[in-house]
């Protein structure tokens, strides 16, 4: 399980699901420190664009392998990516080295806006 301290770089596995409810998004959940912090997404990441992104609370380490329904009538998720991550985490900033089957490259997840889940945006670098 990744830990470190502020500005040493993470290592850890990532997990990107389709997340079929209402409205479609794809989860991202990246391992940190025991658990999965979370961000929803509105499309999954491309080489050309910025996603934003919204964070969630944080997940169990189960759901980096999961798939099927959730309870309590919440959808259903299939993994639509997973691998490894390289991560320089900062309070408004992470810089992320993805190394997936889908998702390979150099990503920047920023802070936009605080809220009850703050707003960041996901781009490629």
């Amino acid at each position: 399980m990744p830990t470190a301290s502020p500005g040493t770089p993470v290592t850890g596995r990532f997990t990107i699901s389709e997340h079929r409810t209402t409205p479609l998004h794809w989860d991202l959940f990246l391992e940190r420190d025991g658990t999965l912090k979370t961000w929803s997404l509105s499309s999954p990441p491309d080489d050309n664009s910025s996603v934003p992104a919204l964070q969630h609370f944080d997940h169990r380490l189960l759901y980096l392998d999961f798939e099927g329904e959730i309870a309590g009538g919440r959808g259903a998720v299939k993994r639509w990516d997973t691998g490894s991550y390289e991560a320089e985490w900062g309070e408004e900033r992470i810089r992320l080295s993805l190394k997936g089957a889908r998702v390979a490259g150099e990503f920047l997840l920023e802070f936009v806006k605080p809220g009850p889940r703050s707003e960041w945006v996901l781009r490629r670098i």
